[in-house]
């Protein structure tokens, strides 16, 4: 079974991050850029399955500028066989990446589809679900865990009063939640092996795909400064502020 992982690059979690001066986006000069972390989950998932002998083979999938390879090579060396980079200038919207994704899938014919719920840049939680609309799959979303049975998945995902359990026929899209698994820890002979393995690259018009913006950001502003806190000095005083000032009981 083949097994096609989107991996995204994105802010790295740890950098705080600043709205440029003219409110058009997000100040990425210079800043420190990472793997999606949803989608990192989406990867070590992958690697897994072909541990178990339930994957063949994993193609990492990503589409974006040149230095989005980087990305690829870190899922190369957590376990992905080889990488495809859609690259292109454009902003990509959710809508894009799901269609380059179908247009990928016609090309690779995988069995499964794996995706982060969501990337930690746009939090839009769109494209596997329009992925799977698209190429008229079953889908199971926030997936906490995954179990391949021949043509069937069993797939736990998390929902608002606790867990739900699916039994789904491939092919389907996946997408993971945080608790489906700790990604591991990428050895330096590992990122030398990844090097090595291949890498295509093409575009959208390769694929037939026009990855044309549908919406437009008018404005990115930072969220307001929280004011400072105050000391009380009994529970009296703390529940009347409560009350009377924040009129929040």
């Amino acid at each position: 079974m083949k097994v096609l992982v989107a991996v995204k690059r994105v802010v790295d979690y740890n950098v705080k991050v600043r709205v440029k001066s003219d409110g058009s986006g997000v100040d990425t000069a210079g800043v420190k850029m990472s793997m999606n972390p949803f989608d990192e989950i989406a990867v070590e998932e992958a690697v897994r399955l072909k541990e178990k002998g339930a994957a063949t083979e994993i193609v990492a999938f990503s589409a974006g500028v040149a230095a989005c390879q980087e990305t690829l090579r870190t899922a190369l060396a957590i376990g992905a066989d080889r990488g495809v980079l859609v690259s292109t200038e454009a902003e990509l919207q959710p809508l894009a990446v799901a269609k380059l994704l179908r247009a990928l899938v016609d090309k690779e014919q995988p069995r499964l589809v794996i995706l982060g719920k969501q990337a930690i840049d746009d939090d839009s939680n769109q494209t596997a679900q329009m992925l799977a609309a698209l190429l008229g799959w079953g889908q199971a979303t926030f997936a906490s865990k995954v179990e391949i049975d021949g043509d069937k998945a069993r797939v736990t995902r998390e929902v608002d009063g606790g867990l739900e359990t699916l039994e789904l026929a491939l092919p389907l899209v996946v997408s993971t939640d945080l608790r489906l698994n700790e990604p591991r820890y990428v050895t330096l002979p590992n990122i030398m092996k990844a090097k090595k393995k291949p890498l295509d690259t093409l575009t959208p018009e390769d694929l037939g795909v026009d990855v044309s913006p549908r919406l437009k950001t008018l404005k990115v502003a930072e969220p307001p400064k929280r004011g400072a806190g105050i000391k009380v000095p009994d529970v009296a005083t703390l529940v009347a502020k409560l009350k009377n000032e924040a009129k929040v009981i």
